[in-house]
């Protein structure tokens, strides 16, 4: 586990289901299924293509502190887009960069034009954290003498 890693290698390790719903459903909808499936964001998909991605930041901020309700308002009214996405073949380190960059929370990987999962900055998080755990068990080993040559 390395920061240079593809992004392939975090998702493999993840698991690649992603939730989705098309744009006309009601976020009352989408919510009930963001709260059944535990996530905290669907991909929104239209005729087999990724055109948006549906957040609880988008919920608090596009439709609560508007006034909105969730029952009458579909999710093309407030989800991003368009997404910012990645391929398989980017690196855990360019991602980290741009979900920092463009304060995101959830990024789609695609590659031919079909979604292949969403990586969380949780996913991103805790495989860093994984990467540097093995650093410090290769170092004490090393140190201790018991590195193997």
């Amino acid at each position: 586990m390395e920061l240079n890693e593809k992004i392939q290698k975090v998702l493999s390790h993840k698991g690649t289901g992603v939730w989705s719903v098309p744009p006309h459903f009601s976020v009352y909808s989408a919510l009930e299924l963001m709260a059944e499936k535990n996530v905290g964001a669907l991909a929104v998909i239209l005729d087999g293509q990724l055109i948006g991605i549906l957040s609880e930041r988008d919920y608090a901020r596009k439709l609560i502190l508007h006034g909105k309700s969730s029952r009458d308002t579909l999710v093309r009214e407030v989800m991003s887009s368009p997404v910012a996405t990645v391929t398989p073949e980017h690196q855990v380190s360019e991602c980290m960069q741009i979900m920092t960059q463009k304060h995101l929370r959830h990024l789609p990987v695609v590659a031919d034009g079909q979604i292949l999962g969403i990586i969380s900055i949780g996913d991103l998080v805790n495989w860093i954290i994984s990467a540097q755990a093995a650093t410090i068990q290769h170092l004490e080993h090393y140190i201790s003498g018991k590195y193997p040559a």
